[in-house]
């Protein structure tokens, strides 16, 4: 795939502009007609971009407008094909998107060029000023197929950019709908089920559904993956043919070839002709290969003796097309066909279960407190949610103020175990979106086992969207790395042994050994203990911090060394919801990172960075 940059330098007064794009785009390459020393030189603009129009996915001319213009009308295609081309003038201050708008990448490309230059951007497209939705370049963020029904792709763009009553059919769930949901423009109304849809009252249909439906107006169809296809066949079944019936009995059913998302069958038949046949023929690259003893635990509608005989198994086509999907219900059931004496075969097709409109469980990590500290997905289901069941002595209660009108609130606080459980059952029996909010990361002292173990019971949906720990809120507030080059380099999450007993190996003077950087959950009350046991092996010098409700507005830092820790706990009243700090890592400002070494800077230049860190 092209990936490369042409940086075309009208003038040498564009030089500054050009050196700092080169740094900042990766596979860039300055060209210009004069001698200018970091370019390379060319004899003549236009005839460059004439002989490698196609050669490069972006040019980015730097001077005047109308040599860009000239240079590039010649080559024009179509915007599906064309590179991006971008001008910015020479002092740094435009950057205009000139070719291949969303399509082709110039939009995007002129937002961040202009960014990198502290520049204003020029962008001209109208659903990208009118803040619609590029309908054009949803399939490609959210990795579904568009197939137009009743107008073509431009048609029904231009329908919707003019404000044609739409109504958006929301049949799956996934990242792609619940940005649509959030971004619905007026003259678009949502609907879950083809029925609600007043054909009638609307110009046009958006749907993102694996289902065909017969409609009277023109239908944009975007075909998420969500079909899981099972398969089984007899030995060394000729695959002539096979594919093409398939999706067209797919059709018949009402479902799309195009949402096929994997494809499965039984280990017995990894090798068969048909499966490599229908793998490409559906242009799927994930393949399920089950044994006979994985089939066997899934319940299907339709069990057969006589494929038990063979394989070991009751099913091959229903069972492995519900174990791909992840339990999910069968949408086409067991279907059989025959086209030759020795290529019997069998399929079916099952939703995949995460994208199943219904019921489902969010787990969510608050983060330390301050409602600004919650991550951008996580916030994205509290807005959608219609229960918000929060750690109400932990989480504070303005997290929730950006609940959707009529959604259900409530604290957990004063709830049992037991009546947790009923309220979110409650909501999730009714294929609602239940928030479980817990503070910092569920992941650390989240207290969920416990309910992932009664939505596993129960066969419920769920997820775990992370947070940020107390533990790195605890960094923040002390201004410290918690990791020193060549001094410490690890962290250990822990808590003193209070009411819960810790294993004999995780005992905190066993940990100390190692003098790392310690933070301490949960301890407040039993600090006395937590104190004796570190001063087993760290000296009683020791930086320490006691940092109670961190991020909170009543957030309070305490100081000192660790011989005095317990004082500082109990002088200032602090309690449960304390994190105490404890190594050498507190405001140390000794060495310097080898990753700054400019023995170290072509970790940069490879764009590896985020590894080194």
């Amino acid at each position: 795939m092209k990936k490369k940059t042409a940086i075309i330098l009208v003038s040498p007064s564009g030089l500054p502009v050009a050196s700092v794009l080169q740094k900042e785009l990766e596979q860039s390459t300055v060209y210009t007609t004069a001698p200018v020393e970091g370019c390379t030189q060319i004899d003549h603009i236009a005839a460059f971009v004439e002989q490698n129009f196609t050669e490069f996915s972006t040019f980015i001319f730097i001077g005047a407008m109308g040599i860009c213009v000239r240079s590039i009308a010649p080559c024009l295609g179509h915007k599906h094909t064309d590179p991006a081309v971008i001008n910015v003038d020479s002092t740094g201050k435009y950057v205009v998107s000139v070719l291949s708008g969303h399509v082709g990448g110039a939009n995007e490309l002129t937002r961040h060029v202009a960014s990198v230059l502290g520049a204003e951007p020029v962008i001209t497209t109208q659903s990208d000023n009118s803040g619609l939705w590029a309908l054009d370049l949803l399939p490609s963020l959210y990795h579904w197929a568009a197939e137009p029904f009743g107008a073509s792709m431009n048609q029904l763009i231009a329908a919707f950019v003019n404000g044609e009553p739409t109504a958006l059919l929301l049949e799956v769930r996934d990242a792609g709908t619940s940005y649509l949901e959030r971004t619905l423009p007026p003259h678009v109304h949502v609907c879950y089920r083809y029925e609600d849809i007043q054909v009638a009252d609307v110009g046009l249909i958006i749907a993102v559904t694996p289902r065909i439906y017969a409609a009277d107006v023109p239908v944009l169809y975007f075909r998420p993956k969500v079909l899981h296809l099972g398969m089984g066949c007899r030995k060394e079944a000729h695959p002539q043919g096979v594919s093409e019936y398939i999706k067209e009995e797919l059709v018949k059913s009402g479902l799309s070839p195009l949402s096929v998302v994997s494809l499965s069958t039984i280990d017995l038949k990894k090798e068969e002709p048909l499966l490599a046949d229908l793998q490409q023929s559906f242009g799927v690259n994930e393949l399920h290969i089950y044994s006979g003893e994985e089939l066997n635990e899934v319940a299907v509608p339709h069990p057969s003796e006589k494929v038990d005989t063979v394989t070991g198994t009751s099913s091959v086509a229903e069972a492995s097309a519900i174990l791909a999907s992840g339990g999910g219900a069968l949408c086409l059931e067991k279907q059989k066909g025959v086209f030759t004496e020795n290529s019997h075969f069998t399929f079916a097709v099952a939703m995949d279960s995460g994208a199943c409109r219904g019921g489902h469980i969010e787990i969510v990590g608050a983060g330390p407190g301050d409602p600004d500290l919650i991550s951008v997905k996580g916030r994205h289901f509290l807005e959608e949610a219609d229960l918000i069941l929060y750690a109400g002595s932990l989480v504070p209660r303005e997290l929730t103020y950006c609940a959707k009108k009529g959604a259900t609130v409530r604290s957990s606080a004063s709830l049992a175990l037991e009546e947790q459980f009923a309220l979110m059952k409650e909501f999730y029996d009714r294929g609602q979106l239940v928030v479980r909010l817990h503070t910092g990361d569920p992941c650390i002292y989240g207290a969920i086992q416990e309910q992932m173990a009664f939505f596993d019971q129960y066969g419920m949906r769920y997820h775990i969207t992370p947070g940020i720990s107390s533990f790195q809120a605890a960094a923040a507030a002390l201004q410290s790395q918690f990791t020193i080059p060549e001094k410490v380099q690890t962290i250990i999450l822990t808590r003193g042994e209070g009411r819960t007993p810790m294993p004999d190996k995780e005992k905190l003077h066993l940990l100390a050994r190692s003098q790392s950087t310690m933070c301490i959950f949960l301890s407040a009350g039993v600090v006395d203990q937590v104190q004796a046991e570190l001063l087993q092996h760290y000296p009683p010098t020791t930086p320490v911090a006691a940092c109670y409700h961190l991020t909170w507005k009543d957030e309070r830092i305490y100081r000192g060394e660790l011989q005095n820790l317990a004082s500082i706990v109990k002088e200032n009243n602090l309690t449960l919801t304390t994190m105490i700090v404890v190594g050498d890592a507190i405001d140390n400002r000794e060495g310097l990172s080898k990753l700054y070494s400019h023995k170290f800077t072509h970790l940069f230049r490879k764009g590896t960075e985020g590894d080194a860190k």
